[in-house]
């Protein structure tokens, strides 16, 4: 679909885990005849699958996805990285279309994408203070110090990962500025207009649809996915939800069940941060994921 030749329209499907962006997305690029840049920084590692909920190979076929499996977990990747990388992609997409969507509830990497990231060098004598505290005091000290520095950053970022943890620590710490307040008022100059839209549903619904779906991924091969993964359980990339717990079951310190309600805890715990950072965005419209007519209508009426 073309409108107006010289604009070019970024369409931001976000929300919490398990909503249903994919197919929202999907429905909403097949309409607009374009393609879907991934933020769900989750998908970006080739060798995760089930886990991160990637979409299946029927709805990649039906429109092309960007950054999904296009890097190894080895491969350190940050939202700056990812800024520059979709940056580029999008560069060469609006050249054939005016809209291109972007999907996924990582609110860092949106927010990178749309706005852009300060460049703030790593502080290492700070980094290394920090990781010796979390081996001494624990990811759960380290994360609420930074829920009293930085509500928004806690809010959005997975706080089972410790890199990321330490990594939003250090810049509160080292800039005396909240890691997600460094581009508010400064916000890096695009050639495209975002239009915002972010899922949600009822709070029950949602949380039995993480249930429901983490009881699939154990039934489709999530334990084999992580069994094979072993040898590389120290990568900061699989400090995550899904993967974590079920490290702890092969060691075992837990039991499957325990293990599996964990991830169906921490999982819940993750989609309530995400509905926190999306909601403090008023620049977001907010709909149910079936309700992609009415998106379509938002869109239109924007953008024409």
């Amino acid at each position: 679909m073309l409108n107006h030749p010289g604009k070019k329209y970024l369409i931001v499907v976000a929300g919490p885990t398990a909503v249903g962006k994919t197919a929202a997305a999907i429905q909403i690029a097949e309409e607009l005849g374009t393609e879907i840049i991934s933020a769900d920084s989750r998908q970006f590692y080739s060798e995760l699958n089930i886990g991160v909920a990637r979409p299946s190979e029927d709805e990649l076929r039906t429109v092309k996805h960007h950054f999904i499996g296009h890097i190894s977990i080895t491969t350190p990747y940050t939202a700056a990285d990812f800024e520059k990388d979709a940056l580029a992609v999008l560069s060469q997409l609006f050249t054939s279309h005016n809209y291109v969507v972007v999907a996924g509830g990582s609110g860092l990497f949106i927010n990178a994408l749309l706005n852009g990231l300060d460049d703030l060098p790593s502080d290492e004598e700070l980094r290394e203070q920090l990781s010796r505290n979390l081996e001494t005091e624990g990811l759960e000290v380290l994360a609420e110090q930074l829920k009293q520095l930085d509500i928004e950053s806690y809010s959005t970022i997975d706080i089972n990962n410790p890199r990321r943890v330490i990594r939003a620590l250090e810049i509160c710490l080292a800039s005396g500025k909240k890691a997600s307040k460094l581009r508010m008022n400064n916000a890096a100059k695009r050639d495209f207009i975002p239009i915002k839209i972010a899922l949600n549903l009822d709070r029950e619904l949602l949380y039995s649809r993480i249930n429901q779906r983490v009881d699939v991924m154990m039934n489709t091969g999530l334990l084999k996915e992580v069994e094979g993964l072993l040898p590389h359980r120290s990568l900061n990339s699989l400090q995550t939800v899904g993967y974590k717990e079920l490290f702890d079951y092969f060691d075992g310190s837990t039991s499957l069940n325990e293990a599996v309600d964990l991830i169906k805890q921490h999982t819940r715990n993750y989609a309530k941060r995400q509905l926190t950072w999306f909601r403090k965005d008023t620049d977001y419209s907010w709909f149910e994921p079936t309700q992609t007519g009415e998106m379509l209508q938002h869109i239109k009426s924007v953008s024409l």
